[in-house]
């Protein structure tokens, strides 16, 4: 398979709107690994929950161009998904790639292999580097418009989100001030980061309380945001994240 991806024709361009939930994760990959840099960005979509479990991935003429490879490709990165469980694929007027239900309460042997997979101590620092980072930038960017309208809609999802949908819809708010920092390089990173993240929040329990205190964070992070306050901003969003970072260490270390 690998030796296909380097001999692929790859598709126009076509970048996808702002608004675009899917924009920053799914972008054109080198040339000569189209088939592993593909298959990792969907598989990342899918982690982060931009495409929930039950619902269709955008269709291949889509993905194709998103993502700068020929369909040919794109039909081998697919298979490996639904060889592995996470995709299936259904045929009809209401067809195509639709993801898998994952299993929301991992047991111990496959909790230890999540912990095993990642430095969780330097994720965490890293994540709190690249969030930071972020809401600083888009504190001096002063959003208005769309981008400040994008921003308190993303907050509004996880205010009105039920239990089981909070995780996804944080990560989108979350992916919404990397993505508003200006900074593609950043935003690139952060997909990252956040997927492994994921990985290790699956492993630990909701919390009202703690979702709650979180709400009341994301709030006036947001309203710091707006307001071009930098310093607060940054002070928020270190707080924010050493909050998840003591829930993690107490339940995986």
């Amino acid at each position: 398979m690998a030796q296909a991806s380097g001999a692929e024709t790859h598709a126009p361009d076509a970048p996808p709107t702002p608004q675009d939930a899917l924009a920053p994760v799914l972008r054109p990959v080198p040339t000569g690994n189209g088939f592993e840099a593909a298959l990792e960005q969907i598989l990342q979509v899918v982690r982060l929950g931009l495409v929930p479990a039950g619902e269709r991935l955008p269709a291949e003429r889509d993905l194709a161009i998103r993502l700068g490879i020929s369909r040919v490709t794109l039909r081998e990165v697919l298979k490996v998904l639904h060889d592995e469980g996470v995709v299936e694929s259904r045929r009809g007027r209401y067809g195509g790639t639709f993801v898998l239900a994952r299993n929301r309460v991992p047991g111990e042997d496959e909790v230890r292999r999540r912990i095993g997979a990642v430095d969780v101590a330097d994720l965490l620092r890293f994540r709190a580097v690249l969030e930071t980072g972020a809401v600083e930038l888009c504190a001096e960017r002063r959003l208005t418009g769309r981008d400040a309208e994008r921003l308190r809609a993303a907050l509004t999802r996880t205010q009105d989100a039920p239990l089981a949908e909070y995780r996804r819809q944080d990560t989108r708010l979350h992916l919404t001030l990397a993505e508003l920092s200006g900074s593609p390089l950043l935003t690139a990173q952060y997909t990252t980061v956040r997927a492994q993240l994921n990985e290790l929040l699956d492993c630990i329990p909701l919390l009202v309380r703690n979702l709650e205190h979180s709400q009341r964070q994301h709030s006036a992070l947001v309203d710091a945001v707006l307001s071009g306050d930098a310093d607060g901003a940054r002070a928020l969003m270190r707080e924010h994240c050493a909050g998840t970072a003591a829930l993690l260490r107490g339940f995986l270390t």
